[in-house]
């Protein structure tokens, strides 16, 4: 047997096809250009403020809306500052996080032309509304925190 044919005998790692090398490279660009953005905005060249506050739903209610915090954890993630991300807003770090991880295989595949094949058989097994109802669960959880520090911070004064 040859030595490729060994360590491929599991099809953890396959050649990419055409197609899945321009899905990983759109990819690759998108989660890029975000990554950009945000070290950008880290660096202080671009000010977030500018383009998303003041928040509608907190100035109405009075209170966090469900992705509050997110800018300022994908801020302080793109400075390197990954636990205190987490306490920010632990569902933007932990999507930060997702997409450092979808980045790395979407590099694999766009540029070297190797494909996780384990994706396939979770992309099989999991169902994509499994998939949005977890993201709903993690924002959720988020505003959970968010809401209750919010709260806390209310009593006190």
């Amino acid at each position: 047997m040859q030595t490729n044919q060994e360590v491929n005998a599991s099809k953890i790692f396959v050649p990419a096809t055409r197609r899945q090398r321009v899905r990983a490279g759109i990819v690759l660009a998108v989660l890029g250009g975000l990554f950009v953005l945000f070290g950008l905005m880290a660096a202080g060249v671009i000010d977030p403020d500018v383009w998303l506050d003041p928040c509608g739903f907190k100035q109405r209610h009075g209170l966090p809306c469900p992705t509050c915090g997110m800018t300022h954890s994908a801020l302080a993630f793109a400075r390197g500052r990954v636990f205190e991300a987490f306490y920010i807003q632990p569902a933007a770090a932990l999507m930060c996080s997702i997409m450092i991880v979808a980045f790395f295989l979407a590099l694999l595949t766009a540029v070297f032309g190797i494909y996780y094949g384990a994706l396939d058989s979770l992309f099989y097994q999991v169902k994509l509304r499994y998939v949005i109802l977890a993201l709903i669960i993690v924002i959720a959880a988020g505003w959970a925190v968010t809401l209750a520090r919010a709260l806390a911070a209310n009593s006190r004064t």
